[in-house]
């Protein structure tokens, strides 16, 4: 099996910045796309960046100019730096990845997710 273990939420007053890490580990042959998600009490959960093994990257237009995704595929790590955070990026982010274990089985897999509040 695989797991995602996510880190660096925490409370950040507007216009402050916060970087979350997400570490996969486990029977882990390949990890293809990784992304991050969130979802604000009473809504729906949300993408808010994907990167591919590649390094292509999908980033949802509100947090555009604001969110950095990248990834270490030595570290099987995803990372997002977050930046001019705002009341409305409250959330619980959520760490997702599209993955192959070592029994030749590809998975999608998430993170126990990891709070951000944005508050003054």
């Amino acid at each position: 099996q695989a797991q995602l273990a996510e880190s660096g939420g925490g409370l950040v007053q507007p216009g402050g910045s916060l970087r979350l890490s997400c570490a996969a580990s486990g029977s882990i042959l390949d990890i293809y796309s990784m992304g991050w998600y969130r979802q604000a009490p009473g809504k729906q959960r949300e993408l808010v960046a994907r990167i591919s093994s590649g390094g292509s990257t999908n980033v949802a237009d509100s947090v555009k100019g604001r969110f950095t995704i990248s990834r270490d595929n030595a570290k099987n790590t995803v990372y997002l730096e977050m930046n001019s955070l705002k009341p409305e990026d409250t959330a619980v982010y959520y760490c997702n990845a599209d993955l192959r274990t070592t029994a030749r089985v590809t998975i999608t897999t998430w993170g126990q997710g990891t709070q951000v509040t944005v508050s003054s």
